[in-house]
């Protein structure tokens, strides 16, 4: 078959399996680009939609480079697996190419949290550095511009955000809100509500954010207190999901066949199934009891 392959097409058969690897890549990166390009095509408006959706999740963690790189990005490496999957050079390619998929949305995401978590960890020194500019000046506007100089990011960032919406016309509870929007944190929102709130009503503003702050502390030891005793239960929550497919590889390891009956008869289904949502049930149960909100 391959000095058929020489002699038909003049070069030797892996050099002929690649030419072949890189034509097909081409025409279907071609023929997917056509279709997207159409603008009237159901593909052109889904990519619209994708592209929108990854550039917001990039603006929430002040990241703003173009959300085409990474949607280019991802078009290849799928590209690649199809590719890889159809010349069998990749045996669980739609693993990967599903991988490629998921993969920003997930990266981002994991971004999103650190970045919340970092923000939080911030909150307590933001409002005690914002209650010790207002008492050296009556307007809250000013004190959040002295503020701004002070902090680092990412709290740093969201509160120049807001100084600059600000500047452009929007007052200062909306960008508390958007601010709020944004980042999605419990701990900010009842820190900025403190601060809507103590404008709305009046009194000593400072004051009231002293005691916030102390609040959100005490509420961050005791979140940290349920931490620690809850890593145990969540650690025995692993070993509860993941031991059952262990010793079943074990003893099917050991005594080949010996789960056979399971899967050969109505009855062995019927014994799975019913072992399957045991499982389930407790896995769901220590998890429902392991979420402690405070």
């Amino acid at each position: 078959m391959r000095e058929l392959t020489t002699k038909i097409l003049g070069m030797p058969a892996g050099t002929a399996r690649w030419v072949g690897f890189g034509l097909f890549l081409l025409g279907l990166f071609v023929a997917t680009f056509a279709i997207v390009n159409d603008p009237e095509g159901l593909p052109r408006r889904y990519w619209a939609r994708y592209l929108a959706h990854v550039a917001q999740q990039q603006r929430r963690l002040f990241i703003f480079s173009p959300p085409t790189t990474v949607a280019y990005a991802q078009l290849a490496g799928i590209f690649l697996c199809i590719a890889a999957g159809v010349l069998d050079l990749l045996p669980v390619w739609w693993g990967f190419a599903l991988g490629v998929a998921v993969a920003p949305a997930v990266l981002l995401e994991n971004m999103r949290k650190k970045r919340v978590e970092k923000l939080e960890d911030q909150i307590d020194g933001f409002i005690l550095a914002l209650a010790n500019a207002l008492k050296a000046t009556p307007s809250l506007g000013d004190a959040f511009k002295s503020v701004a100089l002070v902090i680092p990011n990412p709290t740093k960032q969201e509160v120049e955000l807001a100084i600059k919406e600000m500047r452009v016309g929007s007052t200062l509870d909306q960008a508390l809100l958007m601010m709020a929007g944004r980042v999605g944190s419990r701990q900010l929102d009842t820190a900025l509500s403190s601060v809507l709130v103590g404008r709305q009503v009046g009194g000593n503003l400072p004051k009231i954010l002293d005691s916030t702050a102390q609040s959100l502390r005490e509420m961050k030891r005791l979140e940290g207190v349920v931490r620690t005793k809850t890593a145990e239960g969540k650690m025995q929550l692993w070993v509860l999901a993941f031991f059952p497919f262990i010793l079943i590889g074990a003893i099917e390891a050991v005594s080949p066949g010996y789960f056979s009956p399971l899967t050969e008869s109505f009855g062995g289904y019927v014994v799975t199934f019913i072992a399957c949502a045991f499982w389930l049930s407790s896995l769901l149960v220590a998890r429902k009891v392991l979420s402690v909100d405070i």
